[in-house]
């Protein structure tokens, strides 16, 4: 076990405990409060659910006559006041086994069930002069769950935020998660992504994340954010950061996205998003960016290697998902073979910092805004300098939302007319926008296949309709004749389809 203490001196600081624990805390964990009569176990409970909740005001009643409350949240809460408990045996009989199952579970008067108890996190509250006294101990992974979290709080504390209030915002596809950071005054973005370690080796000594190119650390988040806001673009402004720890609290740009209220793309602000891009392309980029005084950070390429290993998650997880069965040595060749040719034409199409993905979860509109500014950039960190056209590719062909065909277009014709450089030739753009697409799709198809089955998040595989579409489109393009017989033979694209 590890112990922990934090002076509560009033109910404001009970208060954000219950924040702080609410974001520490995952299915399957148990937080079993002990105190006197009156130590706040309840206050304590209420202040937690009500932030699992993202509601401040949530009628949240004791449940000492009930014995058990539940709570149909984010993540289920289960809340046990034992003090009526007859029997423990009657644990059972209110549903423990079940609650545990499926998400949080409170329990206040713990001791009434001895035993039932040894592994859960435990915090007691104690009098301690003008306040309280909360002890947690915790078994080693909530432990190190809950040490993060207070690491956090006292992050929020050194950036001149004490008393700020935290909510889980969104944890995305990778290892980070965000949360809104709420004063009287001001609202802002806690990013939360440690450095990426202890990760499985899959080829040359390296894992999968470094080959792809994926960012190790907030490191590469500040330094694109501080490029792009010095280049004239809306990305978020960095308040404090803690590299050390992967924590950043940014400028929060704002909530309206670019879908309407039935969940479909607003043409306008898909438009707007192209030129955007334009201009992006248009400009010339330095190879670094600036960090923290003495440290600057370079984008690395999208190269042969990164571009090949997100391919081949098609072979890896969404081929045994529709084939059910491994891929074969001579698949995997004519796979490779096709895809070294055409990233080889890639090489030759018109490079530039590629942000990767440009689409809607991660644009905010900003409509009272002007020029760039009306559109914030929200996910960076993972720029590479590689083929101008895969933003391009990843907006039209937005894989969280159905584009149409016509809207698609639009979006390149958009694009292509906000280009002003003589240098720019179209037609190696719209070679270099297929070749990009069918990458993007084929890459799109193994992960959300891979974020159900490895990951425990089935609801991606909804996309997979959308995903294929989209590849069928693509194909038409000549240049991926060879790909596209190679696909349809395979029946890569066989099943539902929007």
């Amino acid at each position: 076990m590890q112990f922990f203490a934090r002076f509560l001196p009033d109910e404001q600081a009970t208060d954000l405990l219950g924040d702080d624990l609410a974001l520490a805390l995952r299915p399957g964990d148990v937080l079993a409060l002990s105190g006197d009569l009156g130590a706040g176990k309840t206050t304590l409970a209420r202040a937690l659910i009500r932030a699992i909740a993202g509601e401040r005001q949530l009628e949240v009643p004791s449940p000492t006559f009930t014995l058990v409350q539940s709570y149909a949240l984010r993540i289920p809460v289960h809340h046990f006041d034992l003090y009526r408990l007859a029997q423990p045996e009657e644990l059972e009989e209110l549903g423990f086994a079940e609650a545990l199952a499926e998400g949080i579970v409170l329990v206040e008067w713990p001791e009434r069930a001895p035993g039932a108890f040894a592994n859960a996190i435990a915090l007691v509250l104690r009098e301690s002069g003008a306040g309280r006294e909360a002890e947690i101990s915790a078994p080693p992974g909530a432990a190190e769950r809950i040490a993060h979290s207070l690491a956090i709080r006292d992050f929020l504390d050194r950036a001149g935020y004490t008393g700020a209030r935290r909510t889980y915002l969104l944890g995305d596809a990778s290892v980070r998660a965000y949360e809104t950071i709420s004063t009287e005054d001001h609202r802002l973005i806690l990013m939360d992504a440690p450095q990426r370690r202890d990760e499985p080796i899959v080829r040359d000594g390296l894992p999968y994340s470094r080959i792809a190119r994926l960012a190790q650390s907030v490191t590469a988040f500040v330094g694109v954010a501080n490029a792009l806001r010095d280049a004239g673009f809306s990305a978020p402004c960095i308040h404090a950061q803690d590299l050390d720890q992967g924590l950043l609290l940014t400028e929060h740009l704002g909530d309206e996205h670019f879908l309407g209220s039935q969940g479909t793309p607003i043409p306008e602000r898909y438009l707007a998003a192209a030129e955007l891009l334009a201009g992006l392309h248009e400009r010339k980029w330095p190879q670094s960016f600036p960090v923290a005084e003495g440290l600057d950070y370079s984008p690395p390429p999208y190269d042969h290697a990164a571009l090949g290993i997100e391919t081949e998650l098609l072979l890896d997880w969404y081929l045994p998902f529709v084939k059910d069965r491994p891929a074969s040595q001579s698949e995997r060749d004519e796979f490779s073979r096709l895809w070294e040719s055409l990233f080889r034409r890639l090489q030759q199409a018109e490079q530039g910092l590629v942000l990767r993905d440009f689409h809607s979860p991660n644009i905010i509109w900003r409509g009272e805004k002007q020029g760039l500014d009306r559109l914030g950039l929200v996910d960076v960190q993972d720029a590479v300098w590689g083929p101008a056209a895969y933003d391009v590719a990843s907006l039209a062909l937005d894989a969280r939302v159905t584009v149409p065909e016509p809207l698609e277009a639009a979006i390149l014709a958009a694009y292509c007319a906000a280009r002003r450089s003589p240098r720019f030739d179209r037609a190696a753009f719209e070679e270099a926008y297929a070749i990009t697409a069918a990458q993007r799709n084929t890459k799109l198809l193994g992960i959300f296949v891979r974020l159900s089955q490895r990951d425990g998040k089935p609801f991606y595989l909804r996309h997979l309709p959308r995903i294929r579409t989209y590849l069928n489109r693509v194909l038409e393009h000549p240049t991926l004749a060879g790909l596209r017989a190679f696909y349809h033979e395979q029946r890569f694209l066989d099943g539902e389809v929007e």
